[in-house]
């Protein structure tokens, strides 16, 4: 009974403590929204994206993410990268910016862009949006990411698509690897762990916790130019596998 009775306790302070944390974490959400919308109008992308870091470490801190990031000294400042990763929890969206110090822009689902406050945001910094169950749109929004690549701009997409239900790495759609041909990119794997731990889809719990962003070595463009997309899509699960471990 004595067992019963602890982990009653211990499940109701975990409640409180995440009703705590979301509360904490939306207040300065919506602080850093109305900062960063005003940034937004007066600087430059990359001396606001500057901000956005400094926010968002914030913010994550607050909500009880200690981020550890390893593999910063493997990015080239002045080279336009597509970033990949892993999608471990809602709260990628804010650990990637946070640990990556180059200014990117999204591929987010369409319907992101019209979530309140959420939307105005990745719609205003240039995110690009994609219907993921309509090919046409998909394809055009790829071309639309191909020619922001070929400007210079770097750009961030998680190849799964969705968060993962399990905590291991879901398989990679294609889509992502015909834009890194197309674009002729160099890509930037890098890898989270803890994030899934700290939050899972369909719950509101939160566990405080380290969280680890590992950067992998970027891959460029001649090293996988004669691999066919099928080829490419595996050798990055394996590194982004690798580096989420």
């Amino acid at each position: 009974m004595k067992q019963v009775s602890k982990l009653k306790r211990a499940s109701k302070l975990k409640q409180v403590l995440s009703i705590w944390l979301w509360f904490i974490g939306s207040l300065f959400f919506l602080f850093s929204f109305f900062i960063l919308a005003f940034c937004m109008f007066l600087f430059p992308q990359k001396t606001t994206f500057k901000i956005v870091r400094f926010l968002f470490n914030i913010l994550i801190r607050l909500m009880g993410i200690k981020l550890v990031v390893k593999g910063k000294e493997y990015i080239q400042p002045n080279k336009p990268y597509l970033i990949m990763g892993n999608h471990q929890s809602l709260f990628d969206i804010f650990v990637v910016p946070a640990a990556i110090p180059i200014c990117f822009v999204g591929v987010e689902a369409a319907y992101h862009f019209s979530l309140p406050v959420w939307g105005y945001l990745i719609r205003k910094w240039g995110c690009i949006p994609i219907e993921r169950n309509n090919l046409k749109k998909a394809v055009l929004s790829l071309e639309t990411a191909k020619k922001t690549l070929l400007s210079g701009m770097n750009i961030g997409i998680l190849p799964e698509g969705h968060r993962t239900l399990t905590g291991k790495l879901g398989s990679f759609k294609k889509g992502p690897f015909y834009l890194a041909k197309g674009a002729q990119a160099d890509i930037l794997p890098f890898g989270i762990n803890g994030l899934f731990n700290y939050h899972q889809k369909g719950s509101f719990l939160l566990t405080p916790g380290t969280v680890k962003l590992n950067i992998g070595r970027p891959m460029p463009y001649e090293s996988y130019q004669e691999l066919s997309v099928e080829q490419l899509r595996q050798i990055t699960f394996d590194r982004i596998y690798n580096l989420s471990r």
